[in-house]
């Protein structure tokens, strides 16, 4: 998910190539990271530092390429916070909708209709257990980056006619 504001960023760290809408590996199922170990921790890492420089709240594996069910988020002035495997327990039956981006789709600002709370289990980058309650953005960040794992982008969440209007547009902007 993109962010409006700055964040600043140390130089020296890895920073992986955010795929963009048209990709097919945004469309695939990502698959359950078989082992948490020093190289998902290299990965979230990575994943942290393309997220700061991109100027986002989320980012998901399937956004650099990697298949795999692992995503971070960071909001506003909470902590960093990172899914690794997460199953999304529970969402509230209250909605609200909110304007949303994504690093993946740029460019592009809707206003999209989810739950506003939900409760999601997940691992961490030293392979502990936790699960979450979260609502406001910090539900809205984490459900659309759950989503990236499925192969849903939160364009496939807005009526038929506005997607095919978004999408008309970004074609437009491609072929100029």
């Amino acid at each position: 998910m993109a962010h409006k504001t700055k964040r600043e960023t140390a130089e020296n760290r890895e920073t992986l190539e955010i795929v963009t809408l048209g990709n097919d590996v945004l469309r695939q199922k990502a698959s359950p990271v078989a082992k948490i170990n020093a190289e998902t921790a290299r990965i979230v890492e990575a994943l942290l530092h393309t997220l700061y420089v991109g100027k986002g709240v989320g980012l998901a594996g399937p956004q650099v390429g990697l298949l795999q069910r692992i995503f971070v988020v960071h909001v506003d002035k909470d902590i960093p916070r990172v899914f690794i495997n997460p199953s999304l327990l529970e969402t509230s039956e209250e909605t609200v909708k909110y304007e949303e981006g994504c690093l993946s789709i740029p460019g592009v600002w809707v206003q999209v209709l989810r739950p506003k709370a939900l409760r999601i289990h997940a691992w961490n980058e030293k392979g502990r257990s936790f699960t979450q309650d979260a609502d406001g953005i910090l539900a809205r960040v984490i459900l659309h980056e759950y989503d990236h794992l499925e192969g849903t982008l939160f364009i496939d969440r807005l009526s038929e006619t506005k997607r095919n209007r978004i999408l008309a547009k970004i074609e437009k902007q491609q072929r100029a």
